[in-house]
């Protein structure tokens, strides 16, 4: 019996390469849209169900790599693991979609960004965030002036959950927070410092702060935490004119929430007067699935994804520059501000700009 994807020729054929706690769900965002070739899962036991489950053989990665049928592969293989696999892909002349991050190092990153303009593929990093409706809405918002001029910007993303010895939380958690703040300020930071504790394991950062200074004077902090006790994900955007908080663990209709707050002095005393939240009428999905669309959209017809490779080197970049400020006595000058960061920032803003003309 032929698979969706294979009744479907003018689809991508893709490979779901680990089948894990996230990997799974990109299997089956895959197969719904018609587009799952086959997967890839060293645990027998949990590659024969979700095997059985979509209709589909479960191969090894040498397999994969070396079937015409297959055109791309999707990976969610555990980090230490994504540059080498990423390269392997490209190699073989497979388009790739990677869940973050891109690589540990920088420089692996930057390489496997040359190896895929080298061989014309597609590498999508999986920055979710960038996916979700609400996010969209909140740097359209931002772009568009509602908020007035950015001020701060604070995101927090804690869980009680999965415990990682290949790398630290930093990461594992604060890419997809990191990715939307160079979004929304459109620039590289001047300067980046953190603080971080190993508390269960001597060499893997448990809990941390990400700092970032940008230019104009805006400021933005990351806090990142895998031993907590609570789960939250929250970023705020605090404006000039409105404050915007969008808070993943709230029903949809509450996830992005816009104050608009005046400040008035009374006897020389400033004064909060608050309003109402402004709600947004905003379509329920599921973001994975629309992140799973947009890499067959840019590999069917061979446009950038939104998450490209260099949108996964900047956020590298900053992970790199936190990681070389962890246990500094005072916020290094200049990781950011070299001419590495310049260059990132001037490639950043031309994005930006590109996207505002298409959304306003």
């Amino acid at each position: 019996m032929l698979s969706l994807a294979e009744q479907v020729p003018s689809l991508p054929r893709v490979a779901a390469v680990g089948c894990g706690y996230w990997g799974k769900n990109i299997a089956r965002n895959l197969a719904r849209l018609g587009a799952l070739h086959s997967i890839c899962e060293p645990n027998l036991a949990r590659a024969a169900k979700i095997s059985a489950e979509h209709g589909v053989p479960n191969r090894t990665l040498e397999q994969l790599l070396t079937d015409p049928q297959c055109d791309a592969i999707a990976l969610a293989s555990p980090a230490s693991l994504h540059s080498r696999q990423v390269r392997r892909a490209l190699d073989a002349g497979k388009h790739v979609f990677v869940e973050k991050p891109l690589a540990l190092k920088l420089v692996e990153g930057e390489e496997l960004a040359a190896l895929a303009d080298q061989r014309a593929r597609v590498l999508m990093v999986g920055h979710l965030l960038h996916y979700h409706p609400h996010i969209r809405k909140l740097i359209d918002l931002v772009h568009g002036g509602l908020l007035g001029d950015v001020q701060c910007i604070y995101a927090s993303r804690l869980s009680p959950g999965r415990l990682r010895s290949e790398e630290d939380v930093m990461w594992s958690f604060a890419p997809h927070d990191i990715s939307v703040i160079l979004a929304i300020v459109g620039e590289m930071p001047a300067r980046v410092w953190a603080e971080g504790k190993s508390i269960l394991s001597e060499n893997v950062v448990d809990i941390a702060n990400i700092f970032l200074d940008f230019a104009g004077g805006l400021s933005a902090r990351v806090h990142v935490s895998w031993i907590s006790p609570y789960k939250e994900q929250k970023i705020t955007v605090v404006g000039s004119k409105a404050t915007a908080i969008f808070d993943d663990r709230a029903n949809w209709q509450d996830k992005l929430l816009v104050f608009d707050h005046q400040i008035v002095y009374r006897d020389g005393h400033p004064w909060s007067v608050k309003a109402q939240a402004e709600r947004f009428d905003i379509a329920e999905c599921e973001p994975l699935r629309e992140e799973c669309a947009h890499f067959l959209d840019s590999v069917q017809h061979g446009t950038p994804p939104r998450t490209d490779s260099a949108e996964a080197i900047r956020v590298l970049a900053v992970l790199d520059a936190a990681r070389r400020a962890l246990g500094r006595s005072r916020p290094p000058r200049p990781g950011p501000g070299s001419k590495k960061f310049d260059q990132l920032g001037a490639k950043l803003r031309q994005t930006i700009q590109v996207r505002n003309k298409s959304l306003f």
